[in-house]
């Protein structure tokens, strides 16, 4: 029985109403002078609001079908990413089968190759892409992830990320991925703090909870070699995005020589396979972390992490709460998931993705059970109370 076509692809951004989960506004641990690529200006060192990181926002994507089931996923893009949704890639999919998702990626990518790749361009994409999967999971009333194949595991263990390793601990996670606050600029004198901030927290969490770092492409290859020697003497597990995405030359040096036992990670602001392939053809890497919103969506991460599997590499995407956690339970080599600890003091469990969506799972005691996500589609509903804008129509 073959499913209704598409009728309508509809691009939305928040507006006001604290409802922008990408603007979590003063005060909050993500905002507290986190080591940057623009570290290196002091006027753009406390915050990263300062320098703009908040500015696209969010882009909701939603694609009706002509019985009116209504798919729909959120990412960030903004404004610009609903313009290349409306103008754009709508014409890929309206009038077309949902099942035909290898076919839309396909068109919309290399239809967009000529300005984009990377960045916006494929952020815009992902959505869509997710939207699609939502829509065809509610269509065929199945979860996505049984569309994929079904989950290999009865449920999903969590690292959480966060200013305070120690309460997730306590909370049941696996681990606690600290961010790094002090960047080259900030000199000896920095990395002594990071170091201390590591060592305080590895005296509170004990020697056997993971610990990592996360340098937010704030680095260089020096930097990053010295810090990585110095906080293996604190039982760092791993290193996360030390350099500058496009430098694929210095993550292979530094994965060279970091101290043994020690795991280089990257990917988060790495997109489509092609990114992807050359991190892993040039060893830059033990994990990759590509983010499912920003890569090239589900139907590119599913190719990204057969590439990973194929050269025996793990993949732990970046935090996106359901829209990952329905490609982790189908992986083997996927064997635990990030947790972003969106609460201000990152004191509490609390959805990544509130207000935005309703009913959104989320660990227990540091656990994830796959029947949390035995509901059609991505098993979310967005919340129609939010302040939603169609900034441009087709």
């Amino acid at each position: 029985m073959s499913l209704p076509r598409i009728r309508q692809v509809r691009a939305f951004v928040v507006r006001g109403g604290g409802a922008d989960y990408h603007d979590q506004g003063e005060g909050h641990w993500i905002d507290d002078h986190i080591a940057t690529p623009m570290s290196r200006y002091p006027e753009y060192r406390q915050s990263r609001q300062s320098f703009g990181i908040n500015v696209l926002g969010t882009l909701v994507v939603e694609i009706e079908a002509e019985d009116g089931t209504v798919g729909f996923a959120v990412t960030t893009g903004g404004e610009p990413a609903c313009y290349l949704v409306e103008k754009h890639f709508a014409r890929f999919l309206e009038g077309r089968s949902p099942e035909d998702v290898e076919t839309i990626w396909d068109q919309m990518y290399f239809a967009s190759q000529f300005y984009g790749r990377k960045g916006l361009v494929v952020n815009a994409l992902s959505g869509v892409d997710l939207a699609l999967w939502d829509l065809l999971g509610r269509l065929k009333q199945e979860p996505v992830c049984h569309v994929l194949g079904g989950p290999v595991r009865e449920e999903l263990q969590f690292y959480a990320t966060g200013a305070r390793p120690d309460l997730a601990q306590q909370m049941g996670f696996i681990g606690g991925k600290l961010p790094l606050h002090h960047g080259p600029a900030e000199g000896d004198e920095g990395l002594e703090k990071n170091i201390a901030a590591l060592a305080d927290m590895r005296a509170r969490v004990g020697a056997d909870f993971w610990l990592m770092l996360d340098c937010w492409m704030a680095l260089d290859l020096d930097y990053a070699t010295r810090l990585a020697h110095r906080a293996h003497e604190h039982g760092l597990k791993w290193i996360e995005e030390a350099l500058s995405p496009d430098d694929y030359w210095g993550y292979a040096a530094l994965k060279r020589q970091v101290p043994p036992g020690m795991l280089v990670t990257t990917g988060e602001h790495e997109a489509t396979r092609w990114g992807f392939k050359m991190l892993l053809e040039m060893g830059c890497c033990d994990i990759i972390q590509p983010d499912v919103g920003w890569c090239g969506g589900l139907t590119e991460l599913r190719r990204i992490a057969d590439l990973a599997d194929a050269a025996g590499k793990l993949v732990v995407p970046h935090g996106s709460s359901v829209y990952s956690y329905h490609f982790v339970v189908t992986r083997h080599n996927s064997p635990f998931a990030e947790f972003l600890m969106m609460a201000p003091k990152a004191d509490a469990v609390v959805p990544m993705f509130a207000p935005q969506l309703l009913g959104e799972p989320v660990p227990q005691n540091g656990r994830l059970r796959a029947s949390a996500l035995d509901r059609p589609g991505f098993g979310v509903e967005l919340n129609r109370d939010i302040p939603l804008h169609r900034p441009y129509t087709h």
